[in-house]
C-alpha cells in the first residue's frame, strides 16, 4: 500500500498528542507530559481530526472528552504506535548487535577514581564498545565476578578467594584524614598505629576492601564512629561527625588539596596495598574485557599493537 492510500493516518507525534489528551482529558496536562506547549497540542489535534475526517473530541467547558467515534479510533492509534514502538526497539536492538560490550563489576575506590579514565582509553581504542558497570565493595564484586554477571572484577582487598582468578593492576596507600580542626590536624609527628586503633573511626562497611585491608594491617579496631557505604559519605561524615578516617590517597586526593581534608601520616604499619583485577576462572578476559585489563595494568592493549 503507498503511502498516498493512508490519507487518513495522521502523523505518530499527532497520535501521541491524541492518545496523551485521551488519557488525561485535558490538553494542558497532556502538554506538560509530551513537553510541549498547549498549543503545540491543541493544533496536533485539529490536524489529526482533519486527516482523519471526523471529530475524536467534544469540547466543553470542563475540558475534552471523547467522542463515540474517537473511542474507536483511540484503540486503534493505541495499536499503531504500539506496532512503532515495537519497531523502534527492534531496530535499535539490531543496531546494537553489532557493538562490543563488557560488564564490569568495580569496587569504590576503582570505579569512583580509576575507572573513568581507563573506560576513556578503552573508547579510544574501539569507540563502539559498551562498557556496563556494577559498583560495590570489593566482597560484591567478587561474587559478580563468580556469578557470571560479570566479565571482569576489580578489587581492593588484601585477599581473593579461591572463586576467581586475579592479577594485580596497580597499588595505591591508604591514608588517615580529618577535618582541619581535628586535634590530629595540628601534629607534626605521625599518629602511632596504637592510637589509630583505639581511635573511633568513620569507617566502611563490612565487605569492603578499604576496610579489610585496614583491619588486615593494623588489627582489631576500636568501635566506630559511624559505618557507611561509600567512600563519598565517609568523606563527608569526617566533617559532620569530627571523626578520623582511613581512606585511599586517590579517593581524597581533592579534598586534601583544597584543604577540606587534613591528610595524616600513621607510623608503625605499611598502609600500601595492591589493587587487583579478578575474573571467573572459566572465563579469562576476551575482546573488550581483555583490552580494558591492559589498560588498567598501564600496558597497550591489543587492539592498539
Amino acid at each position: 500500500m503507498s503511502s498516498s492510500e493512508l490519507s487518513h493516518v495522521p502523523d505518530l507525534a499527532q497520535l501521541q498528542a491524541v492518545l496523551a489528551v485521551a488519557r488525561d482529558g485535558s490538553m494542558t496536562t497532556a502538554a506538560r507530559r509530551l513537553g510541549i506547549s498547549q498549543q503545540a497540542v491543541s493544533e496536533r489535534i485539529r490536524t489529526a481530526e482533519r486527516t482523519l475526517g471526523i471529530p475524536v473530541f467534544e469540547r466543553t467547558a470542563r475540558g475534552v472528552r471523547l467522542t463515540a467515534q474517537g473511542g474507536v479510533v483511540i484503540d486503534w492509534a493505541t495499536d499503531i504506535l504500539t506496532a512503532a514502538e515495537n519497531l523502534d526497539h527492534g531496530v535499535r536492538t539490531l543496531g546494537a548487535a553489532g557493538r562490543r560490550s563488557v560488564a564490569v563489576a568495580a569496587s569504590n575506590t576503582v570505579s569512583e577514581c580509576l575507572l573513568p579514565g581507563w573506560a576513556s582509553r578503552l573508547r579510544t581504542v574501539d569507540p563502539q564498545v559498551r562498557l556496563h558497570v556494577l559498583p560495590g565493595n570489593s566482597h560484591q564484586v567478587v561474587h559478580e565476578v563468580s556469578s557470571g554477571t560479570a566479565q571482569l572484577g576489580f578489587v581492593e582487598s588484601p585477599r581473593v578467594p579461591r572463586t576467581v582468578r586475579s592479577r594485580v593492576i596497580a597499588h595505591d596507600r591508604l591514608v588517615a584524614v580529618v577535618a582541619p580542626d581535628h586535634p590530629w590536624a595540628a601534629r607534626s609527628r605521625p599518629v602511632p598505629v596504637a592510637e589509630l586503633t583505639t581511635t573511633p573511626l568513620v569507617l566502611r562497611e563490612s565487605g569492603s576492601g578499604t576496610r579489610a585491608f585496614l583491619e588486615n594491617a593494623v588489627g582489631a579496631l576500636a568501635e566506630a564512629a559511624a559505618v557507611l557505604p561509600s567512600t563519598a559519605a565517609v568523606r563527608d561524615a569526617v566533617i559532620t561527625l569530627g571523626a578520623p578516617a582511613v581512606l585511599s590517597s586517590l579517593a581524597v586526593s581533592r579534598d586534601v588539596e583544597t584543604g577540606r581534608l587534613i591528610a595524616v601520616e600513621v607510623a608503625g604499619t605499611s598502609l600500601r596495598r595492591a589493587l587487583r583485577a579478578v575474573w571467573h576462572p572459566s572465563s579469562p578476559p576476551r575482546g573488550p574485557a581483555a583490552d580494558l585489563l591492559s589498560i588498567a595494568a598501564g600496558r597497550h592493549p591489543a587492539a592498539l599493537s
